[in-house]
């Protein structure tokens, strides 16, 4: 079993940053990719970003709404992943939720692990 805790949520004006955290305890992370998902009240979860498992640090893939302002990354080191945002915007407005496991799909939320989510509030 692999227990997920976020952090680093808050409000924040409009252009601001912020940077989430998802440390995992219950075992290393090592091969499971590590995704970032979010969700409004009413709406579906929706991908944010991924990283892949490499010893070098793996691959990120973002959806098209983030490319560009957010930075996915992972410490191995500290079982420790990572969402760097910038140039944040109203519409970035949502609680976000760390994942991880071996999937087929990453953007899809069928990862077996999740954490309890954080809020991220932009004001305009």
């Amino acid at each position: 079993q692999v227990q997920l805790v976020e952090s680093g949520g808050g409000l924040v004006q409009a252009g601001g940053s912020l940077r989430l955290s998802c440390a995992a305890s219950g075992r290393t992370l090592g091969p499971y990719t590590m995704g970032w998902f979010r969700q409004i009240p009413g709406k579906e979860r929706e991908f944010v970003a991924a990283i892949t498992w490499s010893r070098t640090g793996g691959s990120a893939y973002y959806t098209d709404s983030v490319k560009g302002r957010f930075t996915i990354s992972r410490d191995n080191a500290k079982n420790t992943v990572y969402l760097q945002m910038n140039s944040l915007k109203p519409e970035d407005t949502a609680v976000y939720y760390c994942a991880a496991g071996i999937v087929t799909h990453m953007t899809d939320p069928s990862y077996p692990y999740w954490g309890q989510g954080t809020q991220v509030t932009v004001s305009s």
